[in-house]
């Protein structure tokens, strides 16, 4: 199953809004075929292992890290497909997030006679689609905020500056996050600021770019801004008054099939959408820096709270080294879960 999980990230960033998935068929204990689903629109992981398989897949058993589908869209279900090569045996990792399908998959192979397991490695291959659990459940995309940040917790002194505050390893990993985006936001004064282009540059000929959204009450960005003029799809402007019109624009870009979604700042953006109730993960990239100052720019701005009691809570906590900075990670909500 650990090798499905590697096998479905090879398609990071491409399967939208279709999950990463997997699947690898194994018998006598050695593997026959493998596969995972490359995009969206195109056959799906268990068709390309037991293409791979042939023969071989009869009697076999096949490992999925996301329970086959049993209902036809783009593609016909997979319950057909394993059924039809005359797989003995399916262990699967997670089921169907949709609890409309949830269990449907198995039930399908089980009164076929296949024997199947489940829930093998769930939290490991739940993790390849976080976005897609919450997609597929609140119908909205996932949200999360990142955030470049000293050690006092500035993105930016008085006068604006920012560039650049965390390291190259840094970058790096933001664009892996651009890779993983159906859509980016930011703030006006982040536009105006920093001149950002907001598409995934690294590899050049990256074939998937996000939209790019720009949080503006006024609209005024700058007639050369690169989101303005770079000639790709220019950045469309969003302004919401409350969380209630957040909430609303996340349902409009769910219904478009915008399944996650990568907040990367200002400090007034990040603190609205996180008092909104919005945010549903941090990426907090942290440098070996401090910048002091009265007006430097906080990393979370917004209203003043008067009681420690409105702090908001970050669950599961991980830290890990990146090149000379550190990325802090954690939860805001339980969208991404198995269960």
């Amino acid at each position: 199953m650990r090798v499905a999980v590697r096998l479905a990230a090879k398609a990071w960033g491409m399967t939208s809004p279709n999950p990463l998935v997997g699947a690898v068929v194994v018998r006598d204990g050695a593997p026959v075929g493998a596969g995972w689903h490359h995009q969206a629109g195109t056959p799906h992981a268990e068709v390309h292992a037991l293409a791979a398989a042939g023969e071989l897949a009869r009697g076999a058993t096949l490992y999925v890290t996301l329970e086959p589908c049993s209902t036809h869209g783009r593609t016909p279900p997979c319950t057909e497909a394993v059924l039809a090569a005359g797989v003995g045996r399916v262990v699967i990792g997670s089921l169907d997030p949709n609890p409309e399908h949830a269990g449907r998959g198995v039930a399908l192979l089980r009164a076929a006679g296949v024997t199947v397991e489940s829930g093998i490695e769930a939290q490991r291959c739940a993790a390849l689609n976080e976005s897609f659990y919450c997609w597929i459940r609140q119908r909205r995309p996932y949200v999360l905020l990142k955030l470049g940040m000293t050690l006092d917790g500035k993105i930016a002194t008085a006068s604006g500056e920012s560039q650049w505050i965390t390291g190259p390893a840094a970058r790096r990993w933001v664009q892996r996050y651009r890779q993983w985006a159906d859509a980016i936001l930011v703030g006006a004064e982040t536009v105006r600021r920093d001149n950002p282009q907001l598409r995934v540059r690294q590899p050049a000929n990256w074939p998937r770019q996000p939209q790019r959204w720009v949080a503006s009450r006024s609209g005024k960005l700058g007639d050369d801004r690169q989101v303005l003029t770079d000639g790709q799809a220019p950045a469309r402007i969003v302004s919401c008054a409350d969380p209630a019109a957040w909430r609303q624009w996340l349902a409009e870009l769910g219904a478009q099939q915008v399944t996650s979604l990568l907040v990367e700042g200002g400090g007034e953006l990040a603190g609205e959408l996180l008092r909104a109730g919005c945010v549903d993960k941090i990426a907090f990239f942290v440098a070996p820096l401090i910048l002091g100052g009265r007006h430097s720019r906080p990393a979370v701005g917004g209203a003043d709270p008067l009681h420690l009691a409105e702090a908001l809570g970050v669950r599961e906590l991980t830290v890990r080294r990146v090149g000379a900075d550190l990325l802090i990670m954690g939860y805001l909500s339980d969208v991404h879960r198995y269960s």
